[in-house]
């Protein structure tokens, strides 16, 4: 397994346009430092190998939907009764992005 390295993480920061400190870089290859030593424990469990992978985590889940029902709806002029400052049948809300 290739090991990465300072240079490795810095080219790809670079890559993504984020620029990383020293410290944010040592960070991250503590991280990958750790995820390494974890991806080499599972990869000693006994028969790993033979495991199929999941497309999902719940793939055995069987799913049951519920009937589809018509059923009549709250009238428009009901629902805006409640709004304070409405424009046909949309409520005006104040402006928020300038």
């Amino acid at each position: 397994m290739k090991e990465f390295t300072k240079e490795m993480v810095d080219d790809y920061a670079e890559k993504l346009l984020i620029g990383l400190t020293d410290e944010e870089n040592k960070m991250v290859l503590d991280e990958f430092a750790l995820i390494d030593k974890d991806i080499s424990s599972v990869c000693q469990i006994k028969g790993i190998e033979k495991v199929e992978p999941m497309t999902h985590a719940l793939d055995d889940f069987e799913y049951v939907l519920r009937e589809d029902i018509v059923e009549d709806s709250v009238p428009i002029e009901d629902l805006l009764s409640n709004a304070g400052d409405t424009e046909g049948s949309e409520i005006v809300v104040p402006k928020v992005v300038g």
